[in-house]
Formats: structure tokens, C-alpha cells, sequence
């Protein structure tokens, strides 16, 4: 794995820039009335680029624990592999 693996997006160097087709964004995965609720609930305000960018995230997330579930010879991806680092 490079180190372009190893870490959510944001985490590295500042991503390049995105082709045409990339630019779109991806389906939002969170609920956000209950996203921007937690966050609340940590005493905290949420930007307007929040949840997108931890949807991005999610998505990372999701990537990284399909890769190390194929590499395992699996086709099911298990909570470890979400944690795994």
C-alpha cells in the first residue's frame, strides 16, 4: 500500500485537482439532521463543507475495508476491517 492508502483524504498533501467526471459528488451516505445533531451535541457548530467532507471519509472507510476484505480472500467485509491499520 502507498501512503495515499494509509489515511483518510485530507490527511496527506492537499488532493490535486479534480477531473470533470470526479467533481461531482459522490452520494451522501449520512443522515445529515443526525450528523449535524451529534456534533451539536458536542458543543460545537457545524461549516456547510462538514458533512461532505466526512462523507468523503466514509467513503475512504468503505474502500480501504473492501481492499483488505478481498486481499483476505473475502467477499464480505467484516468490522476488522474497518479498523485495521
Amino acid at each position: 500500500m502507498s501512503n495515499g492508502d494509509m489515511a483518510p483524504p485530507g490527511a496527506m498533501a492537499p488532493a490535486e485537482p479534480m477531473a470533470p467526471a470526479e467533481a461531482q459528488a459522490p452520494e451522501m451516505l449520512l443522515v445529515g439532521s443526525k450528523t449535524k445533531a451529534a456534533l451539536k451535541a458536542q458543543n460545537v457548530n457545524v461549516a456547510g463543507d462538514a458533512l461532505a467532507a466526512l462523507n468523503g471519509i466514509i467513503y475512504w472507510y468503505i474502500d480501504q475495508a473492501a481492499k483488505r476484505a478481498k486481499a483476505n480472500g473475502r467477499k464480505t467485509v467484516r468490522g476488522h476491517d474497518f479498523m485495521a491499520g
